[in-house]
């Protein structure tokens, strides 16, 4: 029985953080290899998903909350349009994660990294992304596998 109201409260967390996300508004984020030009960079996370950025151009971030640290934390990033993005994502105001990610024509790149539970503390956290020029499209998941 514990075992379930845990889940449960991981259940209302995720939701949490998506009402909060869409309450406080996408600013932006990067990426790296994936698809072709017309395709979605990104596939929507499904339920391990905590942020999902669909698709976004130039310089951008997001913030959202709901985090659990008993669990690994995965920010991937794709992007296209021949350049770079560079990644950050903080925690309660500490860099848990930072990398790069080329973007090349007509293609998308991939970057991935993956943090051991209890890097991103419970609560708030934000992924920046810089985009070496403003015609570079991304996208973004953050997910906490169970």
């Amino acid at each position: 029985m514990t075992k379930q109201v845990g889940v449960n409260m991981r259940r209302a967390r995720k939701a949490l953080a998506a009402t909060a996300l869409a309450a406080l508004g996408l600013m932006g984020v990067v990426a790296g290899p994936a698809a072709a030009s017309a395709d979605v960079l990104l596939p929507h996370p499904g339920p391990e998903g905590l942020v999902w950025v669909e698709e976004r151009v130039g310089d951008g971030g997001v913030v959202s909350g709901g985090a659990w640290e008993e669990l690994p934390t995965v920010l991937t990033v794709a992007c296209e349009g021949d350049g770079s993005v560079r990644v950050t994502m903080e925690s309660q105001q500490t860099e848990v994660a930072a990398f790069s990610v080329d973007c090349p024509a007509g293609a998308a790149g991939v970057g991935s990294v993956t943090m051991e539970p209890g890097v991103v503390r419970p609560g708030s956290f934000s992924v920046a992304v810089d985009a070496s020029a403003e015609s570079i499209r991304w996208a973004l998941t953050v997910t906490q596998p169970e």
